[in-house]
């Protein structure tokens, strides 16, 4: 039975369908309520947005946000990076290994993790507790309930995430090209930092794009860790919306957030570009 072109294309927009209506009913569609409601609560106009720009707390909560961000990506795919880099060269058993610990996090809740991190940070923690013991400390360290609790569980969470791309990329350099340099004269190190590294760079900046951008919408580890004294933009949110009930700053605080997510979104592409992201560029 042959089908004509007309019903071809039929079929394809049929099995195409789903996706654009999920992207406008799940994405589209709620981004606009929420702007409407920066834009028209409590009343029509742009205070909402003039409260952002007009309040130092708010200021004090996006650049900590930034900070915590920018520091948290910088630590999650330096460690990824050496995750990654041992997987690359390790056996079979020990690729399997590494990929194991390394999928392993994305099976436990992001709640138990904080949790497990609070129980262990903490002054009776099991850190604080061996450190005195060792006689390394004369008190309990202030590890929790501030913006180190709230670094360390965020870079906990986000190693995973950064390692993934960053398998995908080295995984994809040649053997003979490391060979090559070798056989030129090259050390280990010129040829890491000249040949290896530098394919690598893809990887890289997609793991950086990652990262950052799921931190920049953490909520729970950060109010779990932070104690109220590291909260971060999805926190103020929350307040602002579900505690304060002011829905119009929380939605204009939702837009300022997506805003700045966006941002780095054009950054990457651009630094990185969408082909040599997903392999189709050299």
């Amino acid at each position: 039975m042959r089908i004509s072109f007309h019903g071809t294309l039929r079929i394809y927009a049929l099995l195409i369908l789903p996706l654009p209506l999920l992207i406008v009913v799940g994405y589209l569609l709620p981004t606009a309520g929420v702007l409407g409601w920066s834009l028209s609560l409590p009343q029509p106009g742009l205070q909402n947005y003039a409260t952002i720009l007009d309040t130092a707390s708010i200021h004090t909560v996006i650049w900590r946000t930034l900070r915590i961000c920018l520091l948290t990506t910088a630590i999650s795919v330096t460690i990824a990076y050496l995750i990654a880099f041992r997987w690359r060269f390790a056996s079979a058993r020990g690729r399997m290994l590494i990929e194991l610990f390394v999928l392993l996090p994305f099976w436990l809740s992001m709640l138990i993790r904080a949790f497990a991190w609070l129980v262990l940070l903490r002054n009776d923690g099991l850190v604080n507790q061996g450190l005195l013991t060792l006689g390394l400390v004369d008190e309990p360290l202030a590890l929790v309930r501030n913006e180190l609790g709230a670094l360390i569980g965020m870079v906990h969470f986000m190693v995973p995430y950064a390692v993934l791309p960053l398998l995908s990329s080295m995984g994809q350099v040649d053997d003979s090209l490391l060979r090559a340099s070798s056989s030129l004269g090259a050390g280990r190190w010129e040829t890491l930092r000249n040949v290896f590294f530098p394919l690598t760079l893809p990887g890289v900046a997609a793991a950086m794009a990652t990262v950052f951008v799921f931190s920049l919408g953490c909520f729970v580890t950060p109010a779990l860790l932070g104690g109220g004294k590291a909260a971060m933009l999805a926190e103020s949110i929350y307040i602002q919306m579900f505690q304060l009930s002011n829905w119009g700053l929380g939605a204009a605080l939702s837009i300022v957030l997506m805003a700045m997510v966006a941002v780095c979104a054009v950054v990457f592409v651009k630094l990185v570009g969408v082909g040599r992201f997903t392999g189709r560029q050299a």
